[in-house]
């Protein structure tokens, strides 16, 4: 058997695999043999079919079986001893797969050809001068009050209204004058676009608002998931839209009071509003921790992705993406393929950190991990205290569940803080203290 990789450009190449006679014959002999010891044909002791028999009945699908397996286990070998880096997996060439004659008295030599992609070798230095800011949150009195508030309405009672105030819920169902659009939706009000609330405050059930569908939320990308069309699709809308109101929900703020203290801290657990909001401090601090971190380690990703430039083979890996899955549309693609993209770019960058640092993940690391899970998990039910000396065998019985892929999901989640961690203990990390808003703002 001869495999060849003929490159069409810096991304994509043809891989040409020739089969001899030579390279198949004895697995067919072989299989026609098992196949005549296990056969059950009328006229035929078990195990006593003749050979030829066996042939001429199955010798094509033998043939054919074969082949497949061979074509399968040599270009998988290949693939995992070659210097590049393939992506996506190997697409047959159609002509080179039609009209095939496995007939198995006329042996012949086969070609098979597949279109494959990989991503350019790159370089990618990490050292001091590789400079990355890290926005820490300050946590001042007008985020403690906001904070108290989203306590107050997420243990708020809801109540039905008739006219529209400020932060309230509207249910209704949104129209076109082309009839394009007709859809039940909800829109949260704190969700709105800066100064889009006007329009609606003060209006009553059974009232009509006129919107432009790109300028009402925030995030643009919300009303196309409400309304349940395609990005493409949303985009093109070029009428108004209207919303006629049914209903009108609003959350009514629990006091702050004993009882709100015992709703978010657990009864009995804070006494004095000062000491509520010495607790509310405390608990935000560590939550905005979380936060920036996360933030930090998304735009570290970006700022090594883009130094990176790594090519990849784009228009094979849409074709193979599109292909693989019949969900994947040219909506769908056009929307998240950038992100796909971006993700398989860290990939290979994490890949490349981890052979190069030889970064190694212990059994005992993967425990704690999911120690550390399930803990956080329990500790926002309010469980934590509960778990004592059981929280080994939750670990236990969730890295053995779902046939080890809870085990290989923890692992994957180490050995990519382990890469991220080398970075951040190799390269200039420049703290900035910056306002909430200013947080949220960030691109």
């Amino acid at each position: 058997m001869e495999i060849t990789l003929d490159k069409i450009d810096k991304t994509e190449g043809l891989i040409k695999v020739k089969l001899k006679q030579d390279d198949y014959q004895p697995g067919v002999k072989q299989k026609i043999k098992e196949y005549s010891k296990k056969a059950n044909i009328k006229g035929f002791r078990p195990g006593k079919v003749p050979p030829n028999l066996i042939k001429e009945l199955y010798g094509k699908s033998i043939l054919a079986e074969e082949i497949n397996q061979l074509l399968s286990d040599k270009l998988n070998a290949y693939l995992r001893e070659s210097d590049l880096q393939f992506l996506g997996e190997p697409m047959p060439k159609e002509d080179s797969f039609e009209n095939l004659d496995f007939n198995i008295d006329q042996a012949k030599d086969f070609e098979f050809e597949y279109n494959v992609g990989f991503a350019e070798e790159f370089e990618l230095k990490i050292d001091q001068k590789l400079k990355v800011e890290k926005p820490t949150i300050k946590v001042d009195k007008k985020v403690i009050d906001e904070t108290i508030e989203n306590l107050q309405r997420q243990f708020g009672e809801l109540s039905n209204e008739e006219v529209a105030q400020a932060k309230d819920i509207i249910y209704g169902k949104v129209t076109s004058k082309d009839g394009e659009v007709d859809k039940e939706i909800n829109i949260d009000m704190n969700d709105l676009a800066k100064g889009v609330d006007k329009k609606f405050i003060g209006k009553k059930v059974g009232d009509s608002v006129e919107f432009e569908p790109k300028k009402l939320y925030i995030d643009s990308h919300k009303l196309h998931h409400q309304l349940n069309i395609s990005h493409d699709d949303f985009e093109k809308l070029k009428v108004k839209l209207t919303i006629n109101i049914g209903g009108i929900s609003r959350t009514n703020p629990i006091p702050v009071d004993q009882k709100l203290f015992d709703k978010t801290f657990g009864e009995g657990k804070v006494k004095t509003e000062e000491e509520f909001r010495k607790k509310v401090e405390e608990a935000v601090s560590e939550n905005y921790k979380r936060e920036e971190e996360q933030y930090f380690d998304y735009r570290l990703r970006n700022q090594l992705i883009e130094k990176a430039k790594i090519n990849l083979p784009d228009s094979f890996l849409k074709k193979w993406l599109a292909k693989s899955d019949e969900k994947i549309t040219e909506d769908v693609l056009s929307e998240e393929y950038e992100s796909y993209s971006k993700e398989l770019k860290w990939s290979l960058i994490k890949n490349k950190i981890i052979k190069d640092q030889d970064l190694k993940v212990e059994n005992e690391e993967v425990i704690a991990a999911a120690k550390d899970l399930i803990s956080a998990q329990f500790g926002q039910a309010g469980l934590g205290d509960q778990m004592g000396d059981k929280l080994d065998m939750f670990a236990q019985n969730y890295l053995q569940a779902e046939n080890g892929e809870n085990y290989m999901k923890i692992y994957n989640q180490v050995l990519n803080n382990k890469a991220l961690d080398y970075v951040k203990s190799q390269i200039n990390i420049k703290d900035k203290v910056v306002s909430l808003d200013e947080f949220r703002k960030l691109p």
